[in-house]
């Protein structure tokens, strides 16, 4: 038992890893892009479509990952992905314009869109209930940190080595775990069936756009009509599509996991959090540099009391959870991620930096108890048989989250500036207050799915004593 226990593990940080790998592909290159742009002979600016064909490939490709590991194997879907994944990389590294970097980060996109749901459906299909909170703690943490650090880690090395090593570094990375991943997930029979072409369509291009629509909406050299636009049409197709996999005899992914109230708590007011939390990487530099006069470094740098503040909680979450229960700690622990938010409203240039270091450092704990409570609750009830359709919905809204949250910190701080009649190129320390202030009601918003969830939602996952 002490040996499948170990083994279980160790899948489960490998899956980890792997999830960090892909995850801070999606920030890293954001603090390269300068460099970048001049070595293709091009604008800076113009590079970001290399951010949003990974983003969007991610999302478009996600959906058929169930499917894939259905049909060839869970095992040999993940090991192809890691195999892609490494690829586009060295592809990424050896670029040398923007059309074919373009093409190399889809790629990328592709292969990680197979390595994130099957991963974690290779670990949450063979992790017993009573051991699926530890599991989930695991393989939580990449995508807290993998945002913090992305941006200070990609200024870093195309500063003192160059950006090619930004994908190089995934070149060993993707040996060892391709070589880990053959050694411990072990090969599953495939079934045949049969593929959802319709289904693959409409949430492909549903998906594409809504992502696509979102990259715009945060970007001021883009229209905010064709922004609206590209949304509209995205959640047109997607609504288009909801209904078709309702009613689809085999459908490319099943809705069936939303009936499920816990896992319906982590889709629907988790979306919410998860959307809120992803603002703070984005204005909290910004803030600190435009409105407060710090340096690119010194914002970077308080950033990292978020990183710090995640692993601090980490070892205290699993007995969080077992002394209180899911419930009583998705609603302590919501509001105290919204305080967090509001403050942030009252921080100002002249703010002693330890205070400033100590309420990021305590954001990032709280921040890190949500994630990780939000998570396990949403697969504490998912019966093995929806496990796939599960892993494959929870990836797709994961990604959209990502997305979202610096669309919505974008507009935020926009409407902020609106209201207040401030410059767009100037925002002050009045918009970001305002902006954070926004962002608070909607984590404080998040909470209301908890309250609704029954007292002993999730206890079967628990080790706890029951009377």
């Amino acid at each position: 038992m002490r040996l499948a226990l170990d083994r279980r593990t160790a899948t489960a940080l490998l899956v980890a890893a792997v999830f960090f790998m892909e995850n801070l592909d999606a920030t890293v290159i954001g603090t390269a892009l300068p460099t970048m742009a001049r070595d293709f002979g091009t604008a800076a600016a113009h590079l970001s479509i290399g951010v949003s064909a990974y983003l969007v490939a991610l999302t478009v490709f996600i959906p058929i990952s169930g499917w894939m590991a259905d049909r060839f194997g869970a095992r040999n879907v993940f090991c192809a992905a890691i195999v892609i994944f490494t690829l586009a990389s060295l592809l990424c590294a050896a670029s040398g314009d923007l059309v074919a970097f373009t093409a190399a980060r889809t790629l990328q996109g592709v292969g990680g869109a197979m390595m994130v749901p099957v991963g974690r459906l290779v670990v949450l299909r063979h992790t017993p209930k009573e051991e699926i909170v530890r599991a989930i703690a695991i393989l939580t943490w990449p995508a807290l940190v993998a945002p913090v650090l992305g941006p200070p880690v990609g200024g870093w090395i195309s500063t003192h080595w160059s950006w090619h090593w930004i994908f190089l570094l995934n070149l060993p990375l993707g040996i060892a775990a391709l070589i880990a991943a053959l050694a411990l997930v072990d090969n599953e029979n495939a079934r045949r069936a049969p593929f959802d072409v319709t289904g693959f369509v409409l949430t492909g291009a549903g998906f594409g756009l809504f992502m696509s629509g979102l990259e715009a909406a945060s970007r001021a050299d883009v229209s905010r009509w064709l922004a609206l636009a590209m949304l509209a049409a995205g959640l047109a197709l997607l609504a288009i599509s909801a209904f078709h996999l309702k009613r689809a005899a085999n459908p490319l992914f099943g809705l069936a996991p939303l009936s499920i109230a816990t896992f319906r708590v982590t889709a629907l007011g988790g979306s919410l959090f998860r959307i809120a939390i992803g603002t703070a990487p984005f204005l909290l530099p910004l803030m600190f540099q435009l409105a407060f006069g710090y340096s690119a470094v010194e914002a970077g740098t308080l950033l990292l009391w978020l990183f710090a503040g995640n692993l601090a909680m980490k070892p205290a979450t699993t007995r969080i959870m077992n002394t209180f229960g899911f419930r009583q700690v998705l609603i302590g622990n919501g509001v105290l991620v919204a305080l967090g938010f509001a403050a942030f409203t009252l921080l100002n240039a002249d703010t002693p930096r330890w205070i400033v270091c100590a309420l990021l450092f305590v954001s990032g704990m709280t921040r890190s108890m949500q994630f990780t409570a939000m998570n396990t609750i949403g697969f504490a009830d998912v019966p093995q048989t929806q496990m796939s359709h599960a892993t494959t919905l929870f990836s797709v809204l994961q990604q959209m989250n990502a997305g979202m949250g610096i669309a919505i910190g974008a507009l935020a701080l926009s409407v902020a500036q609106l209201l207040h009649g401030t410059p767009q190129a100037t925002p002050g320390a009045a918009d970001f207050h305002l902006a954070f202030g926004m962002i608070a009601a909607m984590a404080a918003l998040a909470i209301v799915d908890s309250v609704m969830l029954a007292h002993d939602a999730g206890e079967r996952v628990l080790a706890r004593e029951r009377s």
